[in-house]
């Protein structure tokens, strides 16, 4: 005798003839008695489909699955585009960033009209810090944590950052990352730092800004704008995400990240729940730098410069930590020094929650008062 088929619903059939009943969803149900068909049923036509039918053997089949299986979707890629109506066969082309490009997002490059990773793009200072240098290298300069050192130093540009880690005792160096830069133009000072940070929270802002002193607010939303004179400070971001320009001097561009869990497994940074190390990601994009310029990023970009990096290892390490290093974040005299701007300004206002940091006398309320 043929097995029963596992059907739905009630068989409608014939008391009499030997029709087959016809349970819901295309099964047969459970047979008439008569006539030798399919099944064991009553004489009265009840096809018996209820969920699962009664073979031969006993078995008890269940009803196939409506629920469609479960499948991944990744997240969108950030969309971007080129601005520059220079360029009109690639003006306002939406284009995605590529998946490998990390937190800081990617910029279009208007010539090629391809996105490219912020953090591949010449004056580009990332990750542990990662360098691409005017003249398109690629190189790593370590420093040392809770140290400051100069990146650019010019006849009317000086920029220092600070720097913070972790100790890596198997390498005999420290992990280390950009926590805050001083920019020193003309006579004002502009200040932008992390706050120090246990639990990442994209949505929550942890950038501070300070322009000669006084502190920088804007609100929390893509576009917002600061500006003083021709220098102007806009949110590339609602949060931990902005665009500092100077007219005809510079443009940054500075994202705060964390260092994730999976960026301290990867490279064993030994990152605990304590401090994420926040840190910046940024960009520089010069406008009227001299010949003379140097510094740990700055000397790149100097007309026929020659780099001293061994271009073929894994990653080129950019040495002279003596002719960079700094006294203090708002100091322009490392051994590289060109600045010959004012060197007398406001006190800055800086959080009291950046390690690292020498401050003389204390202030009510978030910060401490630094001077040079």
């Amino acid at each position: 005798m043929a097995e029963a088929q596992p059907g739905k619903g009630n068989g409608n059939g014939n008391g009499n003839g030997g029709n087959n009943g016809n349970g819901n969803g295309g099964n047969n149900g459970n047979g008439n008695g008569n006539g030798g068909n399919n099944g064991n049923g009553n004489g009265n036509g009840n096809g018996g489909g209820n969920g699962g039918n009664n073979s031969p053997s006993g078995h008890i089949y269940p009803p196939p699955s409506t629920t469609p299986p479960t499948t991944y979707t990744p997240p969108s890629p950030t969309t971007v585009r080129c601005m520059d109506r220079y360029y009109p066969q690639c003006y306002n082309l939406p284009l995605a960033c590529p998946s490998s490009c990390p937190a800081g997002g990617c910029k279009v490059d208007c010539v090629t009209c391809k996105p490219v990773c912020n953090c591949d793009r010449p004056g580009a200072v990332c990750q542990d810090p990662r360098f691409i240098g005017g003249d398109g290298t690629t190189f790593y300069f370590h420093g040392k944590k809770d140290q400051d050192f100069c990146l650019v130093s010019d006849s009317n540009l000086h920029i220092n950052a600070h720097f913070i880690g972790r100790r890596n005792e198997n390498m005999g160096r420290d992990f280390t990352w950009v926590q805050s830069i001083v920019i020193l133009f003309e006579n004002h000072q502009l200040f932008l730092g992390a706050l120090k940070t246990s639990t990442w929270d994209d949505s929550v802002d942890r950038l501070v800004l300070t322009f000669d002193g006084e502190p920088v607010t804007l609100s929390e939303s893509q576009g917002a704008k600061w500006q003083s004179g021709k220098v102007s400070i806009t949110r590339a971001g609602a949060t931990n995400y902005v665009t500092v320009e100077v007219e005809g001097n510079f443009k940054i561009t500075a994202k705060v990240v964390p260092i994730t869990e999976e960026d301290s497994r990867i490279h064993n940074y030994g990152i605990t729940k304590e401090d994420c190390f926040a840190h910046l990601d940024l960009g520089f994009k010069f406008h009227s730098l001299s010949n003379e310029v140097h510094g740990v990023l700055g000397q790149t970009y100097k007309p026929g410069y020659v780099s001293r990096l061994n271009i073929g290892a894994k990653m080129p390490v950019m040495g002279g930590y003596r002719d960079f290093h700094t006294s203090s974040l708002f100091a322009p005299d490392c051994a590289a020094a060109r600045f010959t701007g004012s060197s007398e300004g406001d006190a800055l206002m800086m959080p009291s929650e950046m390690p690292g940091l020498s401050c003389g006398s204390g202030i009510g309320g978030r910060g401490v008062v630094c001077k040079r």
